[in-house]
């Protein structure tokens, strides 16, 4: 077994299966530009490695991933958001061919729910938490929150979280079909593990074609939502709200909307 640490990550590899760990505890793995990069090189790395057939991405018991780094965002207009081209990385994990299975504990939230959605499979912790709290902060999901929680928990149920920015707990989330299980917190990783071990000893071949089969029905409808929602989502960095609440998330007050 190796552990490798980057700036942002660290990566355990066992046998034939890959994991790696968000690794900003401080900062509740909350996702800046930096992780994010060091994220896509290692998960196309270890995508294009033989000796790994399944891959496992995880944080700490605290937290998955507390959304994204709001400070990197705050000051923003939309055409500063359009040239980064954020985005583009998440398109990148999108089409991972091998199996990725999150393992999820404590806060799944904003950019980090939509990370863990990203994923194939989840195994959930009984102290996970799941949400788009987004419009607390006067924006919305742009990383796919409101298309991939749509198709899986349905309309209504996703409504209400993406537009009262509640959060749900792990049973919740397994009762609604957006994680396989939930276990102990203590085994969360483990139980993942093993699923991504089980599935490493199957033909690689025939998962990969498997996998590609799945989201090929998943992703028929997918991709306009996404354009659709990142317009959108750009939109509002020229908003005198969007300001505001980033701007009171950062000095912990509550925000005031102005409808601007």
């Amino acid at each position: 077994m190796a552990m490798t640490t980057f700036q942002y990550l660290k990566l355990e590899r066992d046998g034939f299966v890959a994991t790696v760990f968000l690794n900003r505890p401080k900062q509740l793995n909350a996702l800046n530009l930096g992780m994010m990069n060091e994220l896509v090189a290692t998960l196309e790395e270890l995508d294009h490695d033989d000796t790994i057939r399944a891959i496992v991405l995880t944080g700490d018991a605290r937290a998955f991933a507390a959304g994204a780094d709001i400070m990197e965002m705050a000051d923003a207009d939309s055409t500063e958001m359009l040239r980064r081209d954020q985005f583009a990385k998440w398109d990148r994990i999108r089409r991972i061919k091998k199996p990725l299975i999150a393992a999820v504990s404590g806060f799944a939230l904003g950019g980090g729910c939509e990370l863990m959605m990203h994923c194939d499979m989840v195994i959930a912790s009984e102290t996970a938490q799941f949400g788009q709290p987004e419009i607390k902060i006067g924006v919305m999901p742009g990383a796919g929150g409101t298309q991939r929680l749509t198709r899986a928990i349905g309309k209504v149920r996703a409504m209400e979280m993406v537009l009262t920015g509640k959060f749900i707990s792990a049973r919740q989330a397994e009762a609604w079909g957006l994680v396989n299980r939930v276990v102990p917190v203590e085994c969360f990783l483990s139980e993942a593990q093993k699923l991504a071990c089980e599935i490493s000893e199957m033909s690689p071949i025939a998962v990969k074609l498997a996998k590609e089969a799945v989201n090929k029905n998943y992703e028929s409808f997918l991709l306009d939502g996404l354009e659709f929602e990142r317009k959108n989502f750009y939109l509002l960095f020229n908003t005198e709200d969007q300001k505001e609440g980033m701007k009171a998330f950062i000095e912990k007050r509550k925000a005031e909307f102005r409808g601007k």
